[in-house]
């Protein structure tokens, strides 16, 4: 269907893509910067932090929950419209987070940050590709890696700062003054482009994805738990979420109007982006949780030397952006992301090899050249996702993509810390050691390794439209 841009401003896309950038890293540091405030919250709200973790919970629940819809509203609505009242309802929902009293309001203002939060991130990239042409999608790409980088890194170094040395509530309330610049900035340079004739909502397939991805996304973040019989329940939930997931996709596949068009997984450049994507983003994800654990609990470094070299991956992924580009134009999208795989699972790899006794600034470095190539791979793998979706299509393959990225995300995580509980099992001790986090590391780089199956496919000139790259062809 025709997408008529309403009052369109021919804005450069660069100034899109640093906005829409800026909104994910607030997003993402705030949804990091909380785990590290936890005790002292509690305090405050007269709670323990076990159950305080509830806050975190929520949120990512709904942010499960209303992802799926963030296509729909925008084709309904127009991308500016969405995308600004997302930035609102974050921005309200940090405020009651920011005056909580209890671990209820608190609770509650978290499901409502985490419906701006579902709807900001896909809105935004959405909103962002339908204004760039496919061969200006590769830098977009790269500006929107940044922050996927830094957010995680960032966060617990801000929280801590900000707990220890102002206040909790703060983490919170400086998203007020960045949130009201947000609204500014997409009603000064972003168009409301819509559907002419938009779908009806599915109100059933809602449903059947929200309990699903519900489901998924608590199982995945409490299975990892040490308590068994917390982790029971959570395989429950977990296998539940997947049955009603598969009745979720069995309805989208016969809907007239679904809610999310699952008929994009038969575009091969959209089934090898998720795939490699999804596979590759557990394994590297899991570095942002294990790397502080073997900096801090295994070496006994400070917490600020531990943020300071995992801050080293952030700064790789600046780096790439500028070589992204011609890389891809070179190599294609297929050899490339084979490829940097491989040199990616090498530098997941090398972590197990870390020790007390290596030098902090080879540690660094190394760290540095590490995130390069996994940011790299990473925004090759977004950017081919888009290779060839038409615009009429564009909405659901952003919901799914934001989807499977939540998913991936917390399920590499969520294994990481089941293997070490198993590690801890096996071996009873009581403490992490070397060891635990060596296996840990080498269950990453495993699946860094798994994402080539997904490439393997792919022709030679998969996705030329994007990269630039037409192989000669033989004769």
């Amino acid at each position: 269907m025709k997408l008529p841009a309403s009052e369109p401003k021919n804005t450069n896309p660069k100034i899109l893509a640093v906005i829409v950038a800026s909104a994910i890293i607030m997003q993402q540091i705030d949804s990091t910067a909380i785990t590290t405030a936890l005790p002292q919250m509690a305090i405050s709200l007269n709670t323990d932090p076990i159950r305080i973790t509830i806050a975190i919970t929520a949120y990512l629940l709904s942010i499960a929950v209303f992802i799926p819809v963030s296509g729909w509203a925008t084709d309904r609505f127009g991308g500016r419209t969405v995308f600004r009242a997302a930035i609102a309802l974050f921005t309200l929902g940090s405020i009651l987070c920011g005056i909580s009293e209890n671990v209820i309001q608190l609770t509650l203002a978290r499901v409502l940050q985490g419906l701006g939060g579902a709807m900001m991130v896909p809105v935004g990239r959405l909103v962002l590709f339908r204004s760039v042409e496919k061969s200006g999608l590769i830098p977009v790409m790269a500006y929107l890696q940044v922050p996927a980088q830094l957010g995680p890194v960032l966060g617990p170094l801000l929280g801590g700062f900000i707990t220890t040395y102002i206040s909790w509530r703060w983490i919170f309330f400086v998203n007020v003054p960045l949130g009201l610049l947000g609204i500014f900035l997409v009603t000064r340079f972003f168009d409301n482009p819509k559907e002419e004739n938009p779908r009806p909502m599915d109100w059933m397939g809602f449903v059947l994805t929200g309990v699903a991805l519900s489901c998924i996304m608590y199982g995945i973040e409490a299975i990892g738990r040490r308590d068994s019989n917390e982790a029971a329940i959570a395989a429950v939930v977990l296998l539940v979420g997947f049955i009603v997931g598969w009745l979720a996709v069995r309805h989208l596949l016969r809907h007239a109007n679904p809610l999310l068009d699952v008929s994009v997984f038969r575009i091969p450049t959209f089934r090898a982006g998720i795939g490699s994507g999804s596979v590759f983003r557990a394994g590297a994800g899991a570095l942002v949780y294990l790397l502080p654990l073997l900096f801090q609990v295994v070496f006994g470094m400070s917490a600020f030397i531990s943020g300071i070299l995992t801050f080293a991956t952030a700064v790789g992924s600046l780096a790439m952006k500028l070589t992204a580009r011609p890389i891809l134009k070179r190599f294609g999208f297929r050899n490339a992301m084979i490829g940097n795989a491989l040199i990616s699972t090498v530098t997941i790899s090398m972590c197990a090899f870390f020790t007390d006794t290596t030098v902090v600034t080879l540690i660094f470095v190394l760290l540095l050249i590490g995130g390069f190539f996994q940011s790299f791979q990473l925004t090759a793998t977004q950017a081919i996702v888009y290779a060839d979706i038409e615009h009429s299509r564009m909405s659901t393959a952003s919901s799914i993509a934001s989807m499977v990225q939540q998913l991936s995300r917390g399920f590499g995580i969520a294994f990481s810390a089941g293997v070490l509980n198993l590690s801890l099992t096996l071996h009873g001790g009581g403490h992490l050691t070397l060891v635990d986090l060596q296996i840990a590391f080498g269950v990453a780089a495993t699946f860094g390794l798994m994402s080539i199956l997904f490439c393997l496919p792919l022709t030679p000139d998969a996705g030329s439209e994007v990269s630039g790259h037409h192989p000669k062809k033989a004769g």
